[in-house]
């Protein structure tokens, strides 16, 4: 492990010199890349049940280079997981090339051939991307093809197989969208105040299949399984609409019991904004819309499509502790959110103005009326589109005022509401539903141009789970080099026991270093709706990251 580490040292000291011979580089050509390199060394610490780790040392890293020349690009990246961190899914163990591509591009086409990240409309059919703290990668090994024939309209095509870990599935994906801007392609509506854009999507998969045994009952299951979706977006002054259906065909799979009953998802975003004001509106219905490149597969892996949360995404540690994952077997979600400037002069906002901002959300279940046939292999359930479910699975309400004390400090408070299904949304039967309630303060002083200092106190109070906890951070900064943090984060009501967390940062150019050393506590990490359950560690970390 030392020697592959080593070698991504090397790589660092050798590219860095490069960045500023990098626009010549290769007779015209541009060289770019990154390099993130993250370790820790573990300690064993039975009281928050951190494992005892043989190796002591975990290590996660990759390494992307990419050269342009014209209307070329070409790229490749490296990863290792040597092995894989504490939270990294063990399947990945290893090192090597897993990601490469080449691609040719002019004004009216683009040619991938290789690995590629790409997305349909919004994501409700087909969605590739990357997200390295979760360990997720569904990218698509093939050809992709984008054509430009006029303005406004833009055509995709795609073939491939999709990553699992270090290898890559046989079944094949397939796909087409159209994505047509009316006000630019038409030339009568150049100038008009209504945007309208329209697009659809299909996909489908094909999965070698036999005749498979599920329990006491024989299931014959499609080999070819395929989605299509349509969106449009209407946009007019201070106010925007933006819909998008989208259908697949009876895919049963082991996460929704084997039924072959289609999947739908509806997704609406309206919005109003002027100086000062801000709306959003969310809705979301999702009946059955798993849809993973295998149907054997339960983890988070070979996923083909995204399914967003319409909930508020918690950047703040307390609140976090109870994330919303969205529920591809049936979720009706809803969000408001409004943010409100108030002006300067007035008497709360003062010298400097403030903001509010509320947001409210509530995750529901789908009505399901099971008919009486109802098992592995059959349709399994009628469902009223419109009908919300009687189950409540999540709900948060809160409200955030930012304000500007003077020249140097500005303060934020929250306060947030939360109802958490843990039945559900953690998989723990019997559980009971939790009610907590958290209030945030957040204070940033600036001692001068380059040196500041930022606090933060937050509180969580609740009869069910862990009971309370409280949390304490400070952070120093001096710009644009240095940065540390200490924090703790502390359940006083079940375990009283401290997640405290000890940083330093150093940052030069485009590099930076961090060390670090802390406890973190078990449970789920989400980006997005989409969640992996981390377990408890205890020990000290480094982090490199870089770009040229």
């Amino acid at each position: 492990m030392m020697s592959k580490l080593l070698m991504i040292f090397v790589c660092i000291s050798f590219f860095l010199p490069l960045k500023s011979q990098s626009k010549d580089f290769f007779e015209g050509g541009t060289l770019t890349g990154n390099l993130d390199i993250k370790a820790q060394y573990y300690l064993k610490d039975s009281v928050i049940g951190a494992p005892d780790v043989p190796e002591k040392v975990l290590s996660n890293g990759s390494a992307e280079i990419q050269y342009r020349l014209k209307n070329f690009t070409t790229g490749m990246r490296y990863e290792y997981y040597l092995n894989p961190m504490i939270g990294t899914q063990a399947e990945y163990k290893g090192d090597g090339i897993a990601n490469y591509y080449a691609t040719y591009a002019n004004e009216q086409f683009e040619i991938t051939l290789g690995n590629f990240y790409e997305q349909f409309g919004s994501g409700l059919i087909f969605r590739t991307y990357r997200d390295p703290a979760l360990g997720l990668d569904n990218s698509l090994r093939g050809a992709l093809i984008k054509y430009m024939p006029l303005d406004g309209l833009t055509l995709k095509a795609l073939m491939g197989k999709q990553r699992y870990y270090w290898e890559y599935k046989d079944n094949l994906v397939r796909g087409v969208d159209a994505d047509f801007s009316l006000n630019d392609g038409l030339c009568f509506l150049k100038n008009s105040k209504l945007q309208v854009a329209l697009g659809a999507s299909f996909i489908s998969k094909h999965q070698e299949q036999s005749l498979h045994i599920v329990g006491t009952n024989k299931i014959n299951f499609p080999e070819n399984v395929a989605a299509t979706a349509g969106r449009a977006s209407l946009r007019y002054d201070k106010f925007s609409l933006e819909g998008e259906y989208a259908y697949k065909i009876n895919d049963p799979s082991a996460l929704n019991g084997y039924l072959f009953r289609p999947g739908q998802a509806l997704l609406l975003t309206g919005t109003y904004s002027k100086k000062g004001l801000g709306i959003m509106l969310v809705g979301k219905r999702v009946d059955n819309m798993s849809f993973k490149s295998d149907n054997q597969q339960q983890s988070t892996m070979l996923n083909l499509n995204y399914l967003p949360s319409t909930t508020r995404q918690h950047a703040y540690a307390l609140p976090a502790i109870y994330p919303c994952e969205t529920q591809a077997n049936g979720e009706m979600a809803f969000q408001a959110d409004v943010t409100y400037t108030i002006p300067r002069g007035s008497a709360m906002g003062g010298k400097y103005g403030a903001e509010v901002r509320v947001n409210y959300s509530r995750v529901n279940s789908i009505e399901r009326n099971w008919r009486p046939d109802a098992q592995e292999g059959t349709y399994g359930y009628d469902s009223p589109f419109l009908k919300v479910g009687k189950e409540r699975y999540y709900q948060d309400f809160n409200v955030e005022l930012t304000k500007k004390l003077n020249r140097s400090t500005k303060a934020s408070m929250s306060y947030i509401n939360l109802w958490y299904n843990k039945s559900v949304l953690l998989v723990k039967p019997n559980e009971p539903n939790v009610k907590a309630n958290v209030l945030i303060g957040d204070l940033t002083y600036n001692i001068d141009n380059k040196k500041s200092v930022r606090m933060e106190a937050q509180h969580l109070w609740t009869k069910q789970d862990e009971g309370n906890w409280a949390y304490l951070s400070a952070e120093y900064t001096i710009a644009p080099n240095w940065f540390f943090s200490v924090s703790d984060m502390y359940n006083y009501g079940v375990s009283n026991e401290h997640y405290y967390s000890f940083v330093g940062a150093y940052t030069m150019g485009a590099s930076r270093i961090q060390l670090g050393y802390g406890r973190t506590r078990a449970g789920l990490d989400c980006s997005g709706g989409v969640c992996l359950y981390k377990p408890a560690t205890n020990g000290f970390n480094i982090a490199i990251s870089s770009t040229f």
